[in-house]
């Protein structure tokens, strides 16, 4: 995954086990935090992410169409933010990958799955506040 430097502005190469870490700019050497936002992962970076991560993975199966799914994407992205360091948050378009989506069995969205040890874990079709996603990363597996 490439992140940009909040400092000087230098594309990074962020291997996907090292997104929960804390690293430094290739250029500057400034501080790169972990990842705090939610990551829109097509099939390529899904499969490397879910299977290097060394933290818990959830992942947000949405469409931009569903109401839920705009409902929940704020929720989403705060727990990407709380859990920085701790967890990895990667959102899938089932309209984009429908393949992927199919993969694990996802038919009604919004879908989560919690990955740990590249093993789903965890797996709950509809929206959730943000303290059960939480419990999610925090306790299953």
């Amino acid at each position: 995954m490439i992140r940009a430097c909040e400092n000087c502005g230098a594309k990074n190469r962020i291997p996907a086990k090292h997104l929960a870490d804390n690293g430094r700019c290739g250029s500057c050497k400034a501080d790169l935090p972990p990842v705090s936002q939610p990551i829109e992962a097509d099939p390529a970076l899904f499969d490397d992410v879910v299977a290097a991560a060394k933290v818990p993975v959830l992942v947000d199966f949405w469409a931009s169409w569903c109401g839920p799914c705009l409902k929940a994407a704020p929720e989403v992205s705060a727990l990407a933010k709380e859990m920085a360091g701790r967890a990895v948050v990667l959102k899938v378009d089932t309209e984009a990958h429908p393949a992927l989506a199919s993969r694990y069995h996802v038919q009604g969205i919004p879908n989560f799955i919690v990955f740990r040890n590249g093993q789903v874990a965890f797996q709950q079709a509809g929206a959730a506040p943000r303290a059960q996603m939480r419990r999610w990363l925090e306790t299953k597996g």
